[in-house]
């Protein structure tokens, strides 16, 4: 999943220092992910965006890549 910084709306910072990012999907897509799993990726996300000093929701957030990247093989494995 490919993630960049990116301006947003109305955004008080100057187009060098900017406060979004874009979270690009064809990733995710490509393995056959459809809205459910888009939407684990999404919380997943956040959660660590919320938490990103703390080890165990960073630790419970890899177990959970695994466990759903496990569902869905890279095209062509």
């Amino acid at each position: 999943i490919t993630v960049n910084k990116n301006s947003i709306p109305n955004d008080p910072e100057s187009p060098f220092i900017t406060s979004g990012i874009r979270i690009g999907s064809p990733a995710i897509t490509t393995r056959g992910f459809k809205e459910k799993e888009a939407d684990m990726v999404a919380q997943m996300i956040a959660d660590i965006l919320d938490h990103p000093h703390d080890e165990k929701v960073i630790n419970e957030t890899k177990a959970k890549v695994v466990a759903l990247t496990s569902q869905f093989p890279v095209y062509g494995s």
